[in-house]
């Protein structure tokens, strides 16, 4: 399963290399265990990196002796957003009103709202550790290929007229998928799965589902922050 889903990941990377190759960067969702399968990681993967974490939830790969040091400023490229296919037809399988049905029109809106909220938190985030947010190269920038797979939503709020309440103990969850690189050379890669731990028979909303999504963004970016900060040789606010 993990070699399936470098297989895509490295297909995606490709097509989208383009004119963004001088930048390079990549990947969120079902569980854990589906993303990691039984099958362990390499050890090493095919560009050098060395595996630093493996666990059922996140898998860190790192360059030997990468330098996070020179860099200040920060190119965050536009966050791809992929929503589980099996999610998607398991839901439109279970609900008998078309109108309340999960049409592409739906998808399209939610990529496009949750990468723009992906880049806002993120941005927000590393500009509080001191890097300037970025669209050029340079040996000083540090260039962030993100994206979210496999997203899935307990219970998706269409705002329906007419539609029932929704109640649910999780909003959902994703899996990150980021890739660090120095110009044309890959300096780290993170995968990591995180769900929404909340209230057991909650009321689920499209407000509620933001928030926990929020929740989830925010995490990631200080952990990215802190880390950034402490390779640096900072110290970072608990």
């Amino acid at each position: 399963m993990m070699s399936h889903l470098y297989t895509a990941l490295v297909a995606w990377k490709r097509a989208g290399s383009g004119a963004a190759a001088v930048l390079a960067f990549a990947l969120m969702l079902p569980a854990p265990q589906a993303i990691l399968g039984k099958e362990a990681p390499p050890k090493v993967s095919e560009e050098g990196l060395e595996l630093k974490t493996d666990t059922k939830q996140r898998l860190v790969y790192l360059r030997p002796g990468a330098n996070f040091t020179p860099y200040t400023r920060v190119a965050l490229l536009d966050c791809y957003i992929e929503f589980s296919k099996s999610w998607l037809r398991d839901y439109n399988n279970s609900v008998r009103d078309p109108s309340a049905k999960i049409s592409q029109k739906d998808l399209d809106r939610a990529k496009t709202d949750l990468s723009a909220q992906f880049k806002k938190i993120f941005s927000d985030e590393l500009t509080q550790g001191g890097y300037q947010v970025t669209d050029q190269g340079g040996p000083d920038v540090l260039v962030l290929r993100p994206a979210l797979i496999n997203i899935a939503v307990s219970a998706p709020d269409l705002m329906t007229p007419g539609r029932s309440m929704t109640f649910a103990e999780s909003s959902g969850q994703m899996t990150l998928y980021l890739e660090l690189w120095d110009g044309n050379t890959i300096l780290a890669r993170v995968l990591d799965t995180q769900g929404d731990s909340g209230i057991y028979g909650e009321r689920k909303t499209s407000v509620s589902n933001q928030a926990a999504a929020d929740r989830i963004l925010r995490a990631w970016a200080a952990e990215l922050r802190k880390k950034l900060e402490l390779a640096k040789g900072k110290s970072t606010a608990p």
